[in-house]
Parts: structure tokens; sequence; C-alpha cells
């Protein structure tokens, strides 16, 4: 996609979704700077470094203002002018019904999901906007906007990154800035690859795809919207769910109500 000479960040970049994007980059020909909070990030930077390409690891906390502000400091030192931002740190263990769900357990998802991202956009697009050129992937969820049962505090965090991705195209696209999310359905990542057989098989049965998607995939979609031939897509909102947006009724298929039926196993299973 031809990324020679550009920075990019990009948060969550230990494992999973943002690993593979961090990669990816690198193999495009950018330099990377890599935030997390876990160790694994190191782990990252050195295969980034095997392709030829510099990086820096900085452990912090999204959702601390002042560790995102020293973080990006960093980068912008040791690695110069930063052209991309890769919004992808996010967590999703707080499961609970809307009612039973505790103050501090809404307040983390909200601080990792949602303030993370306005820290980073914050610290990153006057210097993106001063070089009139910059492209920022926010990494929403379907569930963004289809909310997720049982899990309030991720499905309003990530609505909300919607909201924050409008909001930046409206105001700094005038600068040569795009800012575009990607909304991820079942990614097979390790806390996917964890989830019970029976949650993964009924999740498998209502993607038209039939499979889960793969980091890689998601990787390539940010690659794009990073590149120079992406420049004119803005404010956009792309799925990458093999279809699990799409009505999932059926009223014209005996064979495929049984097929779905069989795949799910019984009521009470469910």
């Amino acid at each position: 996609m031809g990324l020679q000479g550009r920075v990019a960040i990009v948060t969550g970049a230990a494992r999973g979704i943002g690993r593979a994007i961090a990669l990816r980059l690198a193999r495009e020909g950018a330099d990377l700077g890599l935030i997390d909070v876990s160790d694994a990030l190191a782990q990252t930077a050195g295969e980034i470094a095997a392709l030829g390409r510099e990086a820096l690891a900085v452990q912090a906390d999204v959702g601390d203002a002042a560790q995102v502000k020293a973080a990006v400091a960093s980068i912008r030192g040791r690695l110069g002018a930063i052209g991309c931002l890769v919004n992808n740190a996010g967590i999703t263990n707080n499961i609970a019904a809307l009612e039973r769900m505790r103050d501090d357990a809404w307040q983390k998802e909200l601080s990792v999901n949602l303030t993370g991202p306005f820290n980073l956009l914050r610290e990153v697009l006057p210097g993106m906007a001063a070089q009139r050129w910059g492209r920022i992937v926010n990494i929403s969820s379907m569930a963004g906007r289809g909310g997720l049962f049982n899990q309030a505090g991720y499905a309003a965090t990530k609505a909300g990154v919607l909201g924050l991705t409008r909001n930046v195209t409206l105001e700094y696209a005038r600068h040569g800035i795009s800012c575009n999310a990607i909304l991820p359905g079942l990614i097979e990542t390790e806390a996917v690859a964890a989830m019970p057989q029976v949650i993964r098989e009924q999740a498998l049965a209502l993607t038209p795809a039939r499979r889960t998607g793969t980091p890689d995939e998601v990787a390539a979609l940010v690659a794009f919207l990073c590149s120079e031939e992406a420049g004119f897509v803005n404010g956009a909102e792309i799925d990458i769910d093999g279809g699990s947006r799409l009505c999932q009724v059926v009223l014209g298929s005996m064979r495929e109500v049984t097929s779905r039926r069989d795949a799910l196993g019984p009521a009470g299973d469910r």
C-alpha cells in the first residue's frame, strides 16, 4: 500500500488483531509506535524489527491521558511525525446483565474503549493537521450497531467510537486527514478461540460465511485505509463480519431453518 516513510501508532498491539495490524503496516513500509499494557508488546516489536522496520514499544494505559501524552511524545521523538493512528486497544471482559453491572467495571470499559481513542486522537491530530496528512482507523465492533447480550458496556463504548469517528471527519477532513471505523464480527483471536464451544457454534451458525474471520483480514483492510489510495474514504463504517450484520430471519426455506436448528443444538443448550 506504500507506507514507506510513514510512522504509525497501533494501540493494543501485543497480540491478536493489534499485533496483526502492526505487522502488516510494517510490511507496507511503516515504522511503528506500539502501545499496550502487556509485557508481550516487546515480542511484537521484535517481529517488526526482523522485518527491517523500526519499532518502539511503550507500555501505557490508553485510558490515562498523562500516560498517553508521554507515550506519543516518546514515539514522536524517536520515530518522527505521526502519520497513521490505529485505535485498536479494547477490553471485552465486562459481562453482566445491565442491572448487575458494577460501577468500576462500567468505568473501566469506558476508560479503555472510548476515552482511550479520544486520548490518542487529541495527541496526534494537531500534528497531522499541521502536515496536512493523516490516516486514522478506529476499531469498533458489530456490537456498536446491534448491541451485544449481557455486554452493555462494550456495546455502548463501541457505539461511542462510531460517533467519535464521524466527528473527527467533520472537523479534520479539510486538513487532509481521514478517519474511518472498522466493525469486526467474530475474528479468530485468542479470546474467541477460548469461547465455550456451544457459544462459538451458535455465533458461527448466525454468520452467513460460516467461519470466523482472521486478524490478517482485518489488518489488510486497515492497511488500505492507511494508504494514499484511500484518501477520499472518510467517516466510513466498514463491516468485516462475514455477513453477520444482515437479517437472520428465514421465511422461505425449511432446509435452512432445519440446518440452523441442528447447528444451534437443543433449546436447553442455548
